[in-house]
């Protein structure tokens, strides 16, 4: 999610009587522009991760806030307790309902982890890197949103096979975002709440793996 984690948002102004054919037509630019103006994040969301080969399904919620460009916290609130820390340095990923005797410690940044801001992935020279193509609509937690399928124009250092992104009309913010992985396993995310721009708590930035735990370095 959210690197495992959910993290995503975005802020601007649409216009309320904005004719459809200018919503459907600028509205994935406008939200490449917003999202590169967005300093802090405070938002909660619900996961479904869907593995086609086991037929496994997995949810979660819980909520999130983000520093860019580096910096990211998720607490789930479902299952309770795990999280998943990015300090700007290292990547925290302590997951106590499936492994409660170690926490992952991954160096973030070029020969790390990479990215913890997903929703970078899809704005990043997306004109580039993507085939770009609207879904239609969809009310998203009460939002109206018009949807986009991103397709990867090469293989080479794709994040994705193939990701769904739903935009609220009102404010060109993700509402949901929806990626399939190069091995089939498909991460949901539907954002309950959003906040952008707002003030974040530092301390959640910070991890201390708790007594006795196992730290495993990759």
């Amino acid at each position: 999610m959210l690197g495992a984690a959910a993290a995503l948002t975005l802020a601007t102004s649409a216009g309320a009587g904005a004719p459809r054919a200018r919503v459907q037509g600028d509205l994935f630019d406008r939200a490449v522009i917003a999202w590169a103006k967005v300093k802090t994040v405070r938002a909660s969301f619900e996961q479904t991760i869907t593995n086609a080969l086991t037929g496994r399904t997995l949810t979660s919620t819980g909520e999130y806030q983000q520093e860019r460009p580096g910096k990211l916290s998720v607490s789930f609130a479902d299952p309770a307790n795990d999280r998943i820390v990015a300090d700007g340095k290292f990547v925290w990923l302590y997951l106590p309902s499936s492994a409660p005797d170690q926490v992952i410690r991954s160096v973030q940044g070029a020969g790390g982890t990479g990215t913890v801001d997903l929703t970078a992935q899809f704005f990043t020279n997306p004109r580039a890197r993507y085939a770009i193509n609207p879904v239609g609509t969809l009310v998203v937690s009460g939002r109206a949103t018009h949807g986009y399928t991103l397709t990867p124009k090469s293989e080479d250092d794709a994040p994705f096979k193939i990701a769904s992104v739903w935009i609220d009309d009102a404010d060109a913010s993700v509402r949901q975002f929806e990626v399939t992985d190069q091995s089939g396993v498909q991460r949901k995310i539907r954002l309950t709440s959003l906040a952008t721009n707002v003030p974040v708590d530092e301390s959640v930035f910070r991890f201390t793996p708790p007594p006795g735990v196992r730290i495993v370095a990759r």
